[in-house]
C-alpha cells in the first residue's frame, strides 16, 4: 500500500492497518543503498504496507491476468504489484505512486528485476491519472478511497477486471473472493451499462419485443413485451459486454439470449431447442 492524493480517512480502516501484524507482511525487502522504506511509514493520507507476494500473486491470477493485458496498479509504493504483473503473467504494466522516494525505489526495483521495458512507473495522483486503457486495475487502499474510486472505475471499458486487497466497494458486490494465508481480495468485472428500453430482433423474425431493463452495478432485471404481452424477464445477468436472459414466447417454448452489448446496439443470438438464430438490438 502507498500514498495517494490527499483524502479524508476512516477511522476504524486505519485501526484495522495499524492492527495488522508485521509477521503476515514481507517486509521491506524492495529497498535499496538509495532509499529503503519502513513498515507503516506516513503517506499524505495513508501508510505504506505492502501487499504480501503471495497475495499479489492471487490478485493478478484471480483477475486472469496474462500477456494481453494491461495491468494499472494505484498506489503502487516500491512497484511489488506491476513488476509481478510482468514478471509472472508476462502483462504489461504502470505502476501509480504519489510518494517520489517510492516511485523512484520502484523503476530501480523494476530495472533489476528485468522488466523495465514492460513496468512504467508513473508519480502522480490516482484520481487524476488516465485509466481508460487498463484491462486489470489492482488497489490496496482504504474502504472510503475505493468508494471515491467506484465511478471512475465503473466508467472503464466493460469487462475490464478490478482487484483489491482487503477492501471491498460498498454497494457494489464482488463478484469473487480469494484468500491467500490471512489476507482476504476481492474482484470485480466492469459491467455494460444495459439499462434503458432495447428494441429485438431476430433473424426469423419470431421475436420481435421491447426489453426494459433496470441495472444497479452487475444486477440487471427488466421485462419484455412480446406481442402485447408483457412478463419478467428470468436470469438475467450482465458479466462484462455480456448479457443473458430468458423468457417465455406466446408459443409457451423457453427461449434463451445471450449478446454482446456495445454502447446502444447489441448482437448476439436467441436459443430455442439447441437452435441458436442470430439476434440484434437497438436501445432507444
Amino acid at each position: 500500500m502507498a500514498t495517494v492524493a490527499p483524502r479524508l480517512l476512516i477511522a476504524s480502516a486505519l485501526a484495522a492497518f495499524v492492527a495488522t501484524p508485521l509477521a503476515a507482511q514481507d517486509g521491506p525487502r524492495y529497498g535499496d543503498e538509495l532509499y529503503r522504506p519502513q513498515l507503516r511509514q506516513p503517506g499524505k493520507d495513508v501508510m505504506w504496507l505492502p501487499t504480501p507476494d503471495a497475495m499479489v500473486t492471487r490478485m493478478l491470477a484471480a483477475a486472469r491476468t496474462s500477456s494481453s493485458d494491461l495491468v494499472y496498479d494505484l498506489g503502487a509504493g516500491e512497484g511489488r504489484i506491476p513488476i509481478a504483473a510482468a514478471k509472472e503473467f508476462g502483462a504489461r504494466a504502470v505502476g501509480v505512486e504519489y510518494d517520489p522516494a517510492l516511485a523512484a525505489l520502484a523503476r530501480r526495483n523494476a530495472q533489476r528485476a528485468g522488466v523495465a521495458d514492460r513496468v512504467e512507473i508513473v508519480e502522480g495522483d490516482i484520481f487524476r491519472q488516465d485509466l481508460s486503457a487498463a484491462t486489470v486495475v489492482t488497489l490496496y487502499l482504504l474502504p472510503e478511497l475505493n468508494q471515491q474510486l467506484r465511478p471512475a472505475l465503473l466508467r472503464l471499458k466493460p469487462g475490464t477486471r478490478i482487484v483489491s486487497h482487503r477492501w471491498d466497494m460498498g454497494e457494489w458486490e464482488a463478484d469473487e473472493s480469494h484468500r491467500a494465508a490471512d489476507s482476504e481480495a476481492f474482484l470485480w468485472i466492469v459491467p455494460a451499462a444495459v439499462a434503458g428500453r432495447w428494441t429485438l430482433r431476430d433473424e426469423s423474425g419470431f421475436v420481435d419485443a421491447d426489453v426494459e431493463l433496470q441495472q444497479q452495478f452487475q444486477r440487471i432485471g427488466g421485462t419484455m413485451t412480446l406481442r402485447g404481452r408483457t412478463q419478467p424477464l428470468l436470469g438475467a445477468w450482465v458479466q462484462g459486454d455480456i448479457i443473458g436472459f430468458t423468457f417465455v414466447h406466446h408459443d409457451g417454448g423457453t427461449r434463451s439470449v445471450r449478446a454482446r452489448v456495445e454502447e446502444n446496439t447489441l448482437s448476439g443470438s436467441v436459443r430455442f431447442a439447441g437452435t441458436l438464430t442470430p439476434l440484434t438490438g437497438r436501445r432507444r
